[in-house]
């Protein structure tokens, strides 16, 4: 729902930069992307052409999880796509290899408005960590759990209500120590009342 082009001239225009992750909403973009990072296929007695390709990396392992993080990334599309201030494109695989299990791959795709001058790939790596993490965080929970990928309220302000009850709601599960949202529905479902009394008595304890 972000990665749309009047909202990226607002931020530009009001002085900032926008990170957008590029999914099927956006199709053309992301043909475009997919391309550029396809490997080129070169006859015999021909080079391949110039890129301005440039990669950084991540490796976290803990508790037997191995998460390798390798971004890609190019300002080739700045000089002939039409979306609106693009500075880089770039190409994020996520690798993920946990003991006796078999190792996932992701690839996901991006676009930015920050420059390599100001954000290098290892920079944007850094910035791309930190701003899926807050998706994940709270759009994945409001998206997935909380359904309202699934909503069809339109009308008036209830769409901004509802999403405003939900964020209430998710902060106040967080803040009593429920990280597992669909545990705490789950809890809510099943016995009211006294979930409600955990959760007066957690926020006592933080007061």
């Amino acid at each position: 729902m972000l990665a749309q082009r009047n909202l990226s001239i607002q931020i530009v225009e009001a002085g900032g930069d926008y990170l957008w992750r590029i999914k099927d909403n956006q199709p053309s973009l992301r043909a475009e992307i997919e391309l550029l990072f396809a490997p080129e296929l070169v006859q015999a007695g021909w080079s391949a052409p110039a890129v301005d390709f440039t990669s950084a990396g991540t490796i976290d392992a803990q508790h037997g999880r191995l998460e390798a993080r390798i971004i890609t990334v190019s300002s080739l599309l700045a000089e002939y796509s039409d979306w609106p201030y693009l500075a880089q494109v770039f190409k994020l695989e996520r690798r993920v290899t946990v003991v006796g299990k078999p190792s996932t791959t992701e690839v996901h795709y991006g676009i930015t408005s920050i420059p390599a001058t100001i954000a290098d790939a290892g920079r944007l790596l850094q910035l791309v960590r930190a701003h899926w993490g807050i998706e994940n965080g709270l759009h994945q929970r409001r998206d997935v759990t909380m359904e309202e990928d699934a909503m069809r309220v339109r009308s008036g302000n209830a769409p901004h209500l509802l999403a405003s009850l939900n964020n209430l709601a998710l902060g106040i599960s967080l803040q009593a120590g429920w990280n597992n949202l669909a545990a705490a529905q789950r809890a809510f479902a099943y016995q009211i009342d006294k979930a409600l009394a955990q959760r007066r008595s957690r926020l006592a304890e933080l007061q």
